[in-house]
């Protein structure tokens, strides 16, 4: 499986300009020119205080007498001490520049051998998932999931190369006539596959750190074939994406998760064996996608669940034999809406559930049977169709056979 690595800078260290610094001045001309400015600034001082107050009566002296001598030597004296402290003013002002160009080059240089050291565990973790030997396409996983905790930079890049694997064709049941060695090749490539799931469920859990929330997971077309425990998951941000998967068996758990703020699509989906559990979950200020949909078997549970201020969107989904389990779900606030969502076949049942806020659209779905589904004939924001039309609209399929 070749995966390019993110693009790895490996020219030599570039000049202290390029790199956030500063151009230094020569010290002979930075020295003359702060002591020109020095005695500038002094003479402009002094011409300044003569204008103001005056230039004083001078009475010429036929010797120099001991006091003015005196005073002669103390201005030379602070004229010189003058000169010697601008000239260590611009020595430690040009050391620290060059303490701190050193420091960003030094900054510098570890980030890129700190990247360029990522990219190539990046390039070995990718090349160990296209060899054939399922132990080395483990450690290639553990690898790359490691690097993933380790680059935050680089995290969703490691988390879009895991689903990409998933996301892959692979042979899920063997011919009848299939050597032993291949069969026992299918399992291992399986248990690579579980090793995937398992590893990214447990990212997104509160006590995993560093955790992986908040990015985005794509398994757009994935087939599962095992168990993908995704119970506890905190998706707060981010986006999850199961568009047009195919459950055929295993179990997909969401136990007690929580999203708030997410978005997770399910759209097109199709669940015929195993499970799809939302049972306990928390849907808060999320969006969830199952447009589409199709239960042709297995179950999906939404029991124990509450909705409060979350969106769900069953549109147009099909239940043509699973078993969909709302039983003591609580509709807080927020929306599920059923739109022309299709019963037929499936047993539906929402015992226990409590309407108390949250709007639940089932009027324009069919095959809809309050009485059957364990719906009561009216609740806070229970929406459902007339009596006379609840069972009496069909598949379309079935209307024109």
């Amino acid at each position: 499986m070749a995966t390019k690595p993110p693009a790895d800078d490996r020219r030599e260290d570039p000049p202290p300009s390029e790199m956030g610094g500063v151009r230094l001045t020569p010290i002979g001309a930075a020295l003359a020119g702060a002591l020109l400015l020095a005695i500038v600034g002094v003479a402009g001082l002094v011409t300044t205080l003569l204008i103001v107050w005056g230039t004083p009566a001078m009475q010429p002296t036929p010797t120099l007498s001991l006091a003015s001598l005196l005073d002669m030597i103390k201005i030379s004296g602070g004229a010189v001490a003058g000169v010697g402290g601008v000239i260590a003013l611009v020595v430690a002002y040009r050391r620290q520049r060059v303490l701190e160009t050193t420091s960003a080059l030094e900054h510098a240089k570890e980030d890129r051998e700190r990247s360029r050291m990522f990219n190539e565990r990046f390039a070995t973790a990718c090349g160990q998932l296209g060899e054939d030997s399922a132990a080395v396409r483990l450690a290639g996983i553990h690898a790359l999931a490691g690097l993933a905790d380790d680059w935050t930079a680089g995290r969703q890049t490691c988390i879009d190369v895991l689903c990409a694997y998933l996301r892959m064709p692979y042979e899920i049941n063997p011919e009848p006539d299939a050597s032993v060695e291949h069969r026992l090749y299918l399992r291992s490539m399986a248990e690579v596959r579980r090793t995937i799931w398992r590893i990214i469920g447990v990212h997104l859990r509160l006590e995993t750190e560093p955790s992986w929330r908040g990015h985005e997971f794509d398994f757009t077309g994935a087939v599962i074939d095992c168990d993908v425990p995704f119970f506890g998951a905190r998706l707060s941000t981010g986006k999850m994406r199961f568009g047009s998967a195919q459950i055929v068996s295993g179990n997909v758990w969401f136990h007690n998760a929580e999203f708030s703020g997410c978005e997770v699509v399910l759209s097109n989906m199709e669940l015929v064996g195993g499970e799809l559990s939302f049972q306990g979950a928390t849907f808060s200020d999320s969006v969830i996608w199952l447009v589409g949909a199709k239960f042709r078997g297995g179950e999906v549970s939404f029991g124990h669940t509450t909705f409060c201020g979350a969106e769900v969107w069953f549109h147009n989904a099909h239940f043509m034999g699973s078993k969909a389990w709302f039983d003591q779900a609580r509709f807080l606030s927020g929306k599920a809406y059923f739109g022309t969502a299709m019963f037929d076949g499936s047993e539906v049942t929402f015992e226990g559930a409590r309407f108390e806020g949250g709007e639940v659209d089932l009027r324009t779905a069919s095959g809809v049977d309050a009485a059957s589904f364990g719906l009561p004939a009216t609740a806070p924001g229970l929406l459902l169709p007339p009596p006379g039309q609840q069972t009496d609209q069909q598949d379309p399929d079935q209307q024109e056979a």
